[in-house]
């Protein structure tokens, strides 16, 4: 009867999100600062771009490590449970993701390699190999695909930056019979800094057979210590809030996102700059 139910759970999930998020190792976004700014993460420069946008991690000065849990509507089996890591050096970057999602009936697992390079004060490309595992017991067993994702961001100055992102432009075929593929994602998105304390974001994403996802988000940093987030996105509806707390070498940072119809999910993450 449960397991009944958390099958229910998925394909009521899967229909409610215009079929993206549950057969088939589509882009699922990871990270609390992210999960507060309702995941509008494609123009961001921290360790959790190894998730966003690979160019990302050409924006880090020094090593940084987080690990991540977020429990989706509040179901455990719907758990995801991420490891993300980079390290810069010279106009370099080299990154490690790790990432798994769901429970006996449906699991999924994927794991990332990234590099990228910072071409002078403005231009950041780049691009990330994945593996992607998955069990689908009823129907498919265990199978795993490989896909790329490719990324850039542009500053224009200090306060505007553009970003992009392409997942899995060959769309992978799941299985040798049938149509069933990995779903092909793009994201496009701005990031304006108004001061030192405030930045606004936006991004757009566009998967096949489905409508666009708008995103926006905005943070602000009151004291040294503490920083506030929100966000919003459509199709289906949700909002978004958190904080982070910086510490001298560990950053908490946790969120909350409303799904209009399925609750609550509470995402959590430390990330670690030594």
């Amino acid at each position: 009867m449960k397991k009944g139910y958390y099958h229910f759970l998925f394909l009521v999930f899967g229909f409610l999100n215009q079929g993206i998020a549950i057969a088939g190792g589509e882009f699922l976004p990871v990270g609390a600062r992210s999960a507060g700014l309702a995941h509008a993460s494609v123009t961001l420069g921290d360790v959790w771009s190894v998730f966003h946008n690979p160019a990302g991690i050409a924006s880090l000065s020094k090593l940084s490590a987080g690990v991540y849990y977020e429990n989706r509507f509040g179901v455990p089996e719907m758990g995801l449970r991420a490891g993300a890591f980079a390290l810069p050096f010279g106009k370099n970057a080299v990154g490690l993701n790790i990432r798994t999602f769901g429970y006996t009936l449906y699991s999924e697992q994927q794991a990332g390699l990234t590099y990228a390079r910072a071409f002078g004060d403005h231009l950041r490309i780049g691009m990330q190999f994945n593996y992607i595992g998955f069990r689908f017991s009823e129907y498919y067993g265990q199978k795993s695909v490989f896909t790329a994702t490719v990324g850039a961001t542009y500053a224009f100055g200090r306060n505007l930056v553009l970003g992009a992102q392409v997942f899995n432009p060959n769309e992978q075929r799941i299985t040798e019979t049938g149509n069933e593929r990995v779903p092909s994602m793009v994201r496009f998105g701005a990031r304006y800094r108004f001061s030192d304390q405030v930045f606004a974001c936006s991004e757009v994403e566009q998967s096949l057979n489905t409508k666009p996802v708008f995103k926006a988000g905005i943070e602000y940093k009151p004291v040294s210590v503490l920083v506030l987030r929100a966000g919003v996105s459509g199709n289906p509806r949700t909002s978004s809030f958190g904080f982070g707390l910086v510490l001298k070498k560990f950053q908490i940072d946790m969120a909350g996102s409303f799904h209009p119809v399925l609750g609550f999910t509470p995402q959590f993450g430390i990330t670690f700059n030594p």
